[in-house]
C-alpha cells in the first residue's frame, strides 16, 4: 500500500488555500459561484497541464516519485512515476508513453568451461553479463549461469582416462548440442542409438530442480527412453560406450546414474539398437 504523499501542489485542502489566496489577489472573490467554478476548472486545467510523468521517472520503489494527476485507472489523485507503479496500479496516465519499458540486455553466453574434475562425471559451466539493467518495469534479467553434467576423457596432464567398467552415465541430448567436429576439426562419428525400457529410478530424480538437472524430472518408469552413444564417449577401439548393453540379452536388467545427481540412478533393459534415435526431446538421452 502506497503512503499518502504530499506533492508539490499539497493536499486537497492546501489546493484550496491556494486558490482562494490567488482569487483574491485578483480581486475575484466577489464574482458568484457560477464564475467561481469556472476559474476552479481553469485552475484544475493547469494542474493537468504541470502532472504527468514527464521528467519523473524513477527506479525501483521511490515514494518521492509523484505528482498529482489522472492515473492509468481513471482516477485524479496522487500517482507515481516509479519502476513499482504498475504492480501497485497508481501510475500516472503517461507513465507508459513518458517511461517506456526497457528490458535487461545480456551479453552471449560465454563458451562452456572445462570438466571441473576430469575422468568423472563432473559439471561444466558458462556465463554471460549484464550489458543494460531494466528500466520502468522492463523484463527482469534472465539467468546469467548455466551448469551441465559432463566427463572428459583425458586428465590434467593429457593422458587418456582408465577405462571403466559399470553402470552406464547419461545426460541430456542438448549436452550434445551443435556438437558436429571434434577439438581437432574432424566431422564428429554419428555413432548410434540405443532404446532402453525404464525399469525404475530412484525418487530423487523426481525432485531435481537444478538448471542443469530438470530434465531428470522427465525420467519416468515404464517409459522408453533414446541414449545416443557418440565420441568422446564411444570408445574408438570397441565401438561402444560404457554401460550402453549393446551386448547384454534383452532380459537383462541395466544399470544407469544421471550426470549431475549421484542420487538419481536407476535401472533398465535394452529395447533395440538403432542407427537414429527417434524418441521425443525430453525422452533423449546421450553417454557421457
Amino acid at each position: 500500500m502506497r503512503p499518502v504523499a504530499l506533492t508539490s501542489r499539497g493536499t486537497e485542502d492546501s489546493n484550496r488555500d491556494f486558490l482562494e489566496f490567488f482569487l483574491e489577489m485578483m480581486g475575484l472573490l466577489s464574482l458568484d459561484r457560477s464564475a467561481l467554478l469556472v476559474v476552479a476548472a481553469l485552475f484544475g486545467m493547469y494542474q493537468f497541464a504541470e502532472g504527468g510523468c514527464s521528467g519523473r521517472c524513477c527506479q525501483g520503489t521511490d515514494f518521492t516519485c509523484v505528482t498529482t494527476d489522472w492515473r492509468m485507472d481513471r482516477v485524479y489523485g496522487t500517482c507515481y512515476c516509479d519502476d513499482k507503479c504498475l504492480k501497485t496500479k497508481d501510475c500516472c496516465f503517461d507513465y507508459p508513453t513518458e517511461c517506456p519499458a526497457q528490458p535487461c540486455i545480456v551479453s552471449e553466453w560465454s563458451h562452456w568451461s572445462g570438466c571441473a574434475q576430469p575422468c568423472q562425471p563432473s559439471i561444466r559451466v558458462r556465463r554471460r553479463s549484464v550489458e543494460r539493467l531494466p528500466q520502468n518495469s522492463g523484463q527482469a534479467c534472465p539467468r546469467l549461469e548455466e551448469q551441465a553434467g559432463c566427463m572428459e576423457y583425458q586428465d590434467r596432464q593429457g593422458q587418456f582416462c582408465a577405462s571403466v567398467q559399470g553402470a552406464a552415465f547419461i545426460t541430456t541430448m542438448e549436452y550434445s548440442k551443435g556438437r558436429t567436429h571434434d577439438l581437432y576439426g574432424a566431422p564428429v562419428d554419428a555413432g548410434f542409438c540405443m532404446e532402453f525400457k525404464m525399469e525404475s529410478l530412484t525418487a530423487q530424480c523426481m525432485v531435481e530442480n537444478r538448471p542443469y538437472t530438470r530434465w531428470m524430472q522427465y525420467l519416468r518408469e515404464g517409459y522408453t527412453v533414446c541414449v545416443a552413444c557418440q565420441p568422446p564417449a564411444m570408445n574408438n577401439h570397441s565401438q561402444s560406450c560404457q554401460g550402453d548393453g549393446n551386448l547384454a540379452e534383452r532380459e537383462e536388467l541395466l544399470h544407469w546414474q544421471a550426470v549431475g545427481s549421484p542420487r538419481c540412478r536407476g535401472t533398465w533393459r535394452k529395447v533395440q539398437r538403432l542407427q537414429r534415435c527417434s524418441c521425443p526431446q525430453v525422452h533423449s538421452f546421450i553417454f557421457i
